[in-house]
């Protein structure tokens, strides 16, 4: 199900339009909430020890948006191999354009900063995770 983002006036520029910025954190709102679909919203996975930077974050943007467009965000599992887990956005307006797309990148990590290992610590959030990635 798509994350559904109303720009805010307040996220536009002086001509209007939605800043650049933005999108990316609307990509993390989005990750926030597919986070939650799947059972392991943010809260959950800090009570696990879990934490998820991100590694990198890529934004291309199609066209512009204004307040207070409504934006619908799908969020897609690109690769996961139970080191690293990608992310793929797609930003929709009302009228189903394509006004961006976007990756992020994220590695887990414990409460000491080291990689985890999914498959033998976390096995069904490993599962989960590697069953919505995109097949090739």
């Amino acid at each position: 199900m798509d994350y559904i983002h109303t720009v805010n006036y307040y996220e536009t520029d002086k001509m209007g339009i939605t800043h650049h910025s933005n999108y990316i954190r609307w990509m993390e709102e989005a990750r926030i909430d597919f986070l939650s679909q799947i059972g392991y919203d943010y809260a959950k996975l800090e009570q696990m020890g879990i934490i998820s930077p991100v590694l990198s974050v890529s934004c291309d943007y199609k066209k512009t948006t204004t307040f207070p467009d409504k934006i619908y965000i799908s969020v897609t599992v690109k690769e996961f191999k139970g080191v690293k887990l990608h992310l793929s956005y797609e930003m929709r307006n009302e009228n189903d354009d394509i006004v961006c797309t976007g990756t992020t990148s994220h590695a887990f990590l414990n409460a000491e900063g080291r990689p985890i290992r999914m498959n033998q610590e976390y096995p069904q959030l490993y599962e989960i995770l590697k069953d919505l990635a995109v097949k090739d």
